[in-house]
């Protein structure tokens, strides 16, 4: 037993000088996310071989914690952990003994005792990750907390646009639909401007909230303006998260007249995108969604290679490390 556990010891990365974690997009530099696209990079070439797995993160231990409905997210995070080789355990807060009335704080608590490496986490309140982070020691990554940050989603669709366009600063992007709800809008807004982008946010005057231009974007509530964006980037009505008996907008079918993206509101070459999961007929027509510039299906490939660098910077000494251990040849 006593070689097994030295074993296991030596394929254990080694730790990181501290513990950290990704809660926000203000946690990282320009130069942090500058390292996160370029592992991701080198971790899509590695996914072109026939034996897509790496021992990188053998031993390690991520814990996947989801309190809301997702597919896209959980799947790519699971998927992520388990071509680096980590072990993987996945908590749905239903059927789980939340259900019986456990706190996120109890929750965490019991999770902790696993000695896991990374919690991620996605929850309806703002904050819950702080919480996860003081009473656990693993490393935690948000997924979603409330209407406040995403700041894995930011990054796979700053990802999606460079691979795109071969750059972002200088770019323009339209995020247009409810801004108001939605915690993609607010990670994207800072992601898009830490790099150079310019940001417009387009939609109902109800749905975009006041004093949001100071995290760096303009607003306007005229669909025209996204004529002029090198990105249309679409948001869904998030109406789980809307507060009950408010009407922001008349009706769907006249929010979609007013601010649905169509191909006559689009003009050639514009790329489109959507975090999903997508109302068609609603914010997005059918023709965008399925049309050669929809760069919809990309953000999907995006977020496992994204989500596989944020994995594996959080739990090692950093991207010098990816050109030794990885079996590609790295530009």
């Amino acid at each position: 037993m006593g070689d097994l556990h030295v074993m296991r010891d030596d394929l254990r990365p080694p730790d990181p000088p501290a513990r950290r974690h990704l809660i926000s997009i203000t946690d990282l530099t320009r130069e942090d996310v500058e390292r996160l696209l370029g592992t991701a990079r080198s971790f899509e070439r590695s996914l072109e071989r026939e034996m897509k797995k790496l021992p990188t993160l053998r031993g390690r231990l991520v814990v996947n914690v989801f309190y809301e409905s997702s597919t896209r997210t959980s799947s790519s995070f699971e998927l992520a952990a388990k071509r680096l080789s980590a072990d993987t355990m996945s908590i749905k807060a239903s059927g789980s003994a939340v259900d019986k009335g456990e706190s996120l704080k109890d929750t965490a608590i019991t999770l902790g005792a696993y000695d896991p490496d990374v919690i991620v986490l996605r929850h309806p309140h703002i904050g819950a990750p702080q919480l996860v982070a003081r009473v656990t020691e693993a490393r935690i990554v948000n997924a979603g907390d409330g209407k406040h940050q995403h700041p894995t989603q930011a990054l796979l669709d700053l990802y999606t646009i460079q691979e795109s366009f071969g750059r972002i600063e200088g770019l323009h992007v339209a995020i247009v639909g409810d801004i108001l709800h939605s915690r993609v809008a607010r990670s994207n807004i800072q992601a898009l401007a830490l790099l150079g982008a310019r940001v417009t946010l387009v939609g109902p005057p109800p749905l975009l909230p006041r004093g949001i231009e100071a995290m760096g974007c303009e607003t306007t509530t005229d669909i025209e303006a996204i004529g002029a964006a090198d990105v249309v980037y679409i948001l869904r009505m998030q109406q789980e998260r809307m507060q009950e008996g408010a009407n922001y907008v008349p009706s769907l079918r006249e929010y979609t007249a007013r601010w649905g993206v169509t191909p006559e509101r689009l003009r050639p070459g514009q790329k489109v995108m959507h975090p999903g999961p997508m109302n068609r007929g609603v914010e997005i027509d059918p023709r965008v969604a399925d049309a050669g510039d929809a760069l919809i299906e990309t953000q999907v490939r995006a977020g496992l290679v994204v989500r596989m660098a944020v994995l594996y910077d959080l739990l090692t000494t950093g991207p010098a490390a990816v050109k030794a251990e990885l079996p590609v040849k790295v530009a």
